[in-house]
């Protein structure tokens, strides 16, 4: 298998993987907490499209779906355009609120881009460096697996936040 199979199958294991979170779940399941700061199903999706969205886009150097598709509008929150939800705070987090076919239609959105750059990559590409500040510099394949490693990881929190919902009759 070769790095570019790799990484179509990485990326193609993220929206199955929130769809099975999210999909079905009403605004209260959604929103509900485990405790009052934890992260909400919502907000989980929410920054897991945007994660990607704003990193995939910045490395292969494309506009976001976020902003170029009208994603920003649909989901009209008080945040900055730019706001991907790193640094939010609990209060942020509570301002996530959309309906699980606006989460998932947005995820959907941001999968379907990040397969068509990563088809339009080479294999001289993956090595280029993308990010001098670490040591050793960041190329754009680690960049690539680190950005799919950490949507899948709130993927993850989002599918026990739900199996927890579901188990206390919350859900």
């Amino acid at each position: 298998m070769d790095a570019h199979a790799l990484l179509d199958d990485l990326f193609g294991r993220i929206g199955p993987t929130a769809a099975r979170a999210v999909d079905g779940l009403g605004d209260d399941a959604l929103t509900a907490r485990l405790d009052p700061e934890a992260n909400t199903i919502a907000w989980l999706a929410w920054h897991l499209a945007r994660g990607q969205d704003a990193q995939v886009a910045a490395a292969v150097g494309r506009d976001q779906v976020w902003t170029r598709d009208g994603w920003a509008r649909l989901f009209d929150l008080p945040f900055d355009d730019s706001a991907s939800g790193y640094g939010q705070s609990p209060d942020d987090v509570a301002q996530v609120r959309a309906s699980a076919e606006l989460l998932l239609g947005y995820v959907d959105a941001v999968q379907s881009e990040s397969a068509d750059a990563l088809a339009a990559l080479t294999d001289d590409d993956l090595d280029r460096v993308v990010d001098e500040a670490w040591d050793p510099p960041v190329t754009l394949g680690a960049r690539l697996i680190s950005v799919a490693v950490d949507s899948l990881q709130h993927a993850g929190q989002a599918a026990y936040v739900r199996g927890v919902l579901e188990r206390t009759g919350r859900a």
